[in-house]
């Protein structure tokens, strides 16, 4: 089980193994785990910023319950679109 606590700035990827509501995996930006709910075991209640677009802009502030092993830290700040190195042009000759 994961002892890290979610703290304001994480991004995290919910997927159905934090809950079976993420079908369709989110990235959310923590804004606070709320300690003052009292959730079963091991799962907790976060209130976060749902992330979309190639920049990971902050489209809707969720509450969620989710499972704390099934959360997933992500080390970046925000997902983007992955960025490929111009090609060099073939050598003649």
């Amino acid at each position: 089980m994961s002892a890290r606590e979610v703290r304001a700035g994480d991004v995290l990827h919910l997927t159905r193994a934090a809950s079976p509501q993420f079908l369709r995996p989110i990235f959310v930006r923590a804004i606070r785990e709320m300690v003052d709910r009292h959730p079963p075991y091991g799962w907790t209640w976060i209130e976060a910023y749902e992330l979309a677009g190639p920049g990971g802009q902050a489209t809707a502030r969720r509450e969620l319950f989710v499972l704390r092993t099934g959360i997933r830290w992500q080390d970046e700040p925000a997902p983007q679109a992955r960025r490929t190195a111009p090609r060099r042009p073939a050598r003649v000759g």
